[in-house]
């Protein structure tokens, strides 16, 4: 993925003791977007808006909050986790790279 024109926050956005580091950038039109690498680890984040993940290198294993199975995902493939909602995310092994856009 590539993003051109855009307006890169430089200060990083750290979570869980710094395992998961992400940066934001607003696209020309203004859309946030956030790129980010979660380390090894089990964390749960809670969505104000709805967010669509792409999973750009390594693989995880996700829980929507209100479902009971777990998915896999890794290059290439993305989820989606609904507004108001949230997800528990695991990484094992290598660092997991992802692009979360904004759906709402």
């Amino acid at each position: 993925m590539e993003y051109k024109n855009v307006t890169a926050v430089a200060k990083a956005n750290l979570y869980f003791e710094g395992k998961v580091i992400s940066h934001t950038i607003f696209t020309a039109e203004g859309k946030k977007i956030t790129l980010g690498v979660i380390l090894p680890g089990t964390y749960h984040f809670g969505t104000g808006v709805g967010e669509r993940m792409d999973i750009t290198d390594g693989e995880c294993n996700v829980v929507l909050d209100g479902v009971v199975t777990s998915t896999n995902y890794s290059s290439g493939q993305s989820f989606e986790v609904p507004g108001n909602s949230g997800f528990s995310i695991t990484v094992t092994n290598s660092p997991c790279q992802y692009v979360c856009n904004y759906l709402d």
